[in-house]
């Protein structure tokens, strides 16, 4: 049987399917692409041929362009693609809306890459797939014991918690553009939040793209147009505008920032966070160890983290380990 690193293989511009001629995710244009999600680190402009999700492919159109790639190819979940010698599906990843893992098959061999992934529960998206493999390709951006992840109904309960002990000043919430704050709008509402939520500039194009997918937000409004003050409000921000004079327009606010990261003390203080809420669009530690052993895959590849902990833990469980060094994998701001 063929060894998965003599058809699956590690080039400089990322993971590249050698019988099927495309990249996964690639760093810089390629020919062919096939893209897990619309993050920037995983989804660039210049490729010739982009494979994804119809939601991933609307997402780059709005971020990176309407000619971000010169072909564009929408992919359902679950639906087989047969290109050359191997079958191509896409499945849930969880992480954000349109997100997916990759399932190649090759001479009697499935290998799944899976992009960054989640298992809670997430109003925004479609929630993780599990898929038996041989070869499991996995994240590992909190791929260390310490990341155990809060409850995220808790987190935005402690949030609505603040909000009513303080309600002469703003609570100004650090979320990521895309997903993160789209899941933020969501979980307010499902925790019976029904007054409007305050929105930077930069998060809209992306929101409006959730809309016009479909999602229900209740009433949204900029602060641009909403005057100053916002005394008792909650107003979503990107990480950036949290400590830039853009604030300066708020009363007093409390800054908070939904992010894994701030299970790390350090990072919160590092970033004058007031009130650090543990909400991510990754797998914790306990999530990463019980996703891998559900798979059944007997090789392991990790990327995209903390590579070392997450195998020296899945070498003692028996398991074939080994870390993949991508380039151009950053930590985003989860």
């Amino acid at each position: 049987m063929i060894a998965f690193h003599e058809w699956l293989q590690l080039t400089d511009a990322g993971l590249y399917c050698a019988p099927g001629d495309f990249h996964i995710d690639p760093s810089r244009p390629v020919a062919r692409a096939v893209i897990t999600h619309g993050h920037s680190d995983h989804a660039r402009p210049g490729h010739g041929a982009v494979l994804a999700t119809p939601e991933t492919i609307s997402i780059m159109k709005v971020r990176l362009g309407e000619d971000s790639a010169d072909q564009f190819q929408a992919l359902d979940y679950g639906v087989a693609l047969q290109h050359g010698d191997v079958t191509i599906r896409l499945h849930p990843a969880g992480h954000i809306l349109g997100s997916a893992q990759v399932e190649l098959n090759f001479r009697g061999q499935r290998a799944v890459i899976s992009g960054d992934y989640k298992r809670s529960s997430d109003p925004t998206c479609k929630g993780f797939e599990l898929v038996p493999c041989d070869l499991f390709v996995t994240e590992a951006t909190f791929g260390l014991p310490v990341f155990r992840h809060g409850r995220d109904m808790e987190e935005i309960g402690r949030l609505l918690d603040s909000q009513r002990t303080f309600p002469d000043r703003a609570h100004l919430v650090g979320c990521y553009a895309l997903g993160k704050c789209q899941r933020l709008i969501a979980l307010l509402r499902q925790a019976g939040y029904d007054r409007p939520i305050y929105l930077h500039g930069a998060l809209k194009s992306m929101t409006d793209l959730f809309l016009a997918l479909g999602q229900n937000f209740g009433e949204l409004a900029l602060v641009s147009e909403a005057g100053r003050g916002l005394a008792g409000e909650i107003v979503l921000c990107p990480p950036s505008a949290l400590k830039d004079r853009w604030s300066r327009r708020l009363a007093d606010p409390v800054t908070a920032f939904a992010s894994g990261w701030m299970r790390v003390r350090g990072r919160a203080r590092q970033r004058g966070v007031e009130l650090p809420l543990v909400i991510s669009d990754h797998a914790d530690w306990p999530q990463l160890i019980d996703t891998i052993a559900e798979t059944g895959a007997e090789e392991i590849w990790v990327t995209h983290g903390r590579e070392d902990a997450l195998v020296y833990q899945l070498t003692r469980m028996g398991k074939r380990a080994r870390a993949l060094a991508l380039l151009g994998r950053e930590d985003e701001e989860d």
